[in-house]
């Protein structure tokens, strides 16, 4: 795990700045390339080749040169040398993998790989540079453009770092606000894109002109015939996530340890993980009077015999808050970016790679919001969503209630509306929002989608949710603590097998993940099978009321960078609890414009 960085006639830099800036993805080597116009940084996280993988890396052959930097890993590179035996390896690196697997197969690489992955190639003898990105964009990549240059870089701070004057996109911004994330490849700064998950790019070194090609999506595999019987499922299923893990696993000169909740994902994946090594070294995060699982996943734990650390957190939310949220370079509102961090900060003084569950429950079904869509309740529930008018709000995030009143209210929306109502529900049915250039493109994405209710929504959550804020947030809570995460349920063979399973093998009347579910049986302690989805459970409520009151009314109550978006007295209503709406719900608008406060002051 790296971070890059790189221009083409971009001459205004301070290069051992930027390299600064990336320090904490490469803390064990930082090093330059210059090729004419052309300047390629690299920071190394060394965990494959620790002695020889150092980059850039160059090759020649038949009088053409090449040079790659690679954030990353390509887990099944050895195996993919087999199909490069012309080449004479030099070292064990999948770096050199990746370059002469371009240099044979070109753009028919990409399908080989399983990984995550951004890359940059440097093909002199066609003047280009080549980029690349994984399936699900674990790892990430931004683009700057100008009339006169070209750079990119592994993190936003970077591309600020290298231009310092960049100007704010308030239409980004605007739809930040409006659903709580930055859609698809639109960042908040102008001239800077986000590259976008399986696809690779070409830009001419001379006229900076960029190709855009898309290599996976993963549409094409809801959209193939499904697998209809179960007991083959299960039996894929069980084959294919053994491969994953295991590759995830030894793929590493450095031990490699795995968070353990009390929930099914990663513990199958520690269970799995335990066939293949002895004593892995396993870790469960329990914070100060809040979230605590520690004694569900100590029941894996000692079933499989690993080295288990319980990990007690204390958060100093006034003193850190907006050091661990400026890292992520944009406004970012997932309050659980907060304990992801300080859970990494913890895991990375006892190993430096971490395998993680993220993914299940986009691929599989995991949310409670999917029963209906399942169930083909939706269109029921449509039917007496007259109701909203006479009902009472819900005040209880948990409760039944409040799941059958949004379940109403969501049910007669569409498009955009009905998708950050069944997910984020940060403004909905609270504040009218008009429409701009990105919300438009936002909700024809979410209109366009030709699947069945359920397939719909986890095709929606795999480009929205997950790419566009789980992975981001796992990624910089732990590359900003240089710690590598690794999710064998993001795997190429699991992203092509799970969309192809029966939506039942998903969600099962209203059982989620059936199907991961049931292959629990087989490996986890019978206690752990039946427990609900819970992920980080932040006291969002508590922090806003109590820990960081103060903080959030000075910095809104008047002349506000939110208020530019938002009616300062809807702000001040907000703040004074004068508008009716439960108290999860007023604390996820106020951290909604805190988080953009935060980055805006420090622009």
């Amino acid at each position: 795990m790296c971070g890059i960085a790189g221009s083409i006639n971009y001459k205004k830099y301070n290069l051992n700045s930027i390299k600064d800036s990336l320090f904490h993805r490469g803390p064990d080597e930082q090093s330059e390339f210059i090729c004419n116009s052309v300047v390629l940084l690299h920071t190394r996280l060394s965990i494959q080749d620790i002695s020889h993988g150092q980059q850039p890396f160059h090759f020649s052959i038949n009088g053409q040169e090449y040079s790659i930097i690679f954030n990353g890993e390509i887990y099944n590179h050895l195996t993919l040398r087999e199909e490069l035996t012309e080449f004479e390896f030099l070292t064990t690196s999948d770096t050199e993998t990746l370059l002469y697997l371009y240099i044979k197969f070109q753009e028919k690489m990409y399908e080989m790989l399983d990984g995550m992955f951004v890359f940059t190639i440097l093909d002199k003898s066609k003047n280009k540079l080549v980029f690349a990105r994984d399936r699900a964009g674990k790892k990430p990549l931004f683009f700057y453009e100008d009339n006169d240059s070209f750079f990119f870089a592994s993190e936003l701070n970077a591309i600020k770092t290298a231009v310092p004057n960049i100007k704010v996109n308030e239409e980004a911004i605007y739809s930040y606000i409006r659903s709580g994330f930055f859609f698809n490849s639109f960042t908040p700064y102008q001239n800077v894109t986000e590259a976008k998950a399986g696809h690779y790019y070409e830009v001419d070194i001379t006229s900076r002109a960029m190709s855009e090609f898309k290599y996976f999506d993963i549409l094409d595999y809801y959209n193939k015939p499904r697998i209809m019987n179960f007991d083959v499922a299960i039996q894929q299923l069980d084959t294919l996530f053994h491969k994953s893990v295991k590759d995830r696993l030894l793929s590493s000169d450095l031990e490699v340890g795995a968070f353990l909740s009390g929930g099914i994902d990663s513990s199958l994946a520690v269970s799995i993980a335990s066939e293949y090594t002895n004593n892995l070294k396993t870790f469960t995060v329990k914070f100060d009077g809040t979230y605590d699982e520690s004694h569900l996943a100590k029941l894996t734990a000692l079933k499989y015999n690993t080295e288990h650390t319980e990990l007690n957190i204390s958060m100093n939310l006034k003193d850190d808050i907006e050091t661990i949220l400026l890292n992520y370079g944009q406004p970012f509102m997932d309050s659980s970016a907060l304990p992801s961090y300080y859970v990494s900060r913890e895991a990375k003084k006892h190993v430096t790679v971490i395998i993680n569950g993220d993914g299940a429950d986009e691929l599989f079904g995991g949310y409670r919001r999917y029963v209906p869509a399942a169930n083909n309740l939706i269109g029921i529930a449509k039917s007496f969503s007259f109701l909203l008018k006479v009902l009472p709000k819900s005040n209880s995030k948990k409760s039944l209630y409040n799941y059958f009143y949004r379940l109403l209210a969501m049910s007669k929306k569409e498009g955009l509306d009905f998708y950050l109502s069944s997910t984020y529900d940060i403004y909905e049915d609270v504040y009218s929002f008009k429409d701009n250039s990105i919300i438009t493109q936002m909700d024809e994405f979410c209109r366009k989608i030709d699947l069945d209710d359920l397939s719909k929504m986890l095709y929606s959550d795999f480009h929205l949710l997950l790419f566009s804020d789980l992975l981001v947030k796992m990624d910089i809570a732990t590359m900003s603590n240089s710690l590598e995460g690794r999710s064998p349920f993001l795997s190429k063979y699991m992203l092509e097998f799970a969309p192809r399973l029966d939506n039942k093998f998903k969600v099962n009347g209203k059982n989620t993940k059936h199907i991961l579910r049931e292959l629990s049986k087989k490996y986890l302690p019978k206690e752990l099978i039946t427990q609900p989805k819970r992920g980080f459970e932040v006291p969002l409520k508590d922090w806003v009321n109590k820990d960081l009151k103060e903080n959030i009314f000075d910095t809104l109550k008047q002349n506000s960078y939110s208020s530019t978006f938002i009616e300062q007295k809807f702000i001040n209503d907000i703040l004074n609890d004068k508008i009716s709406v439960s108290d999860e719900k007023r604390a996820k608008m106020l951290w909604n414009m805190y988080c953009l406060e935060i980055w805006k002051k420090n622009q």
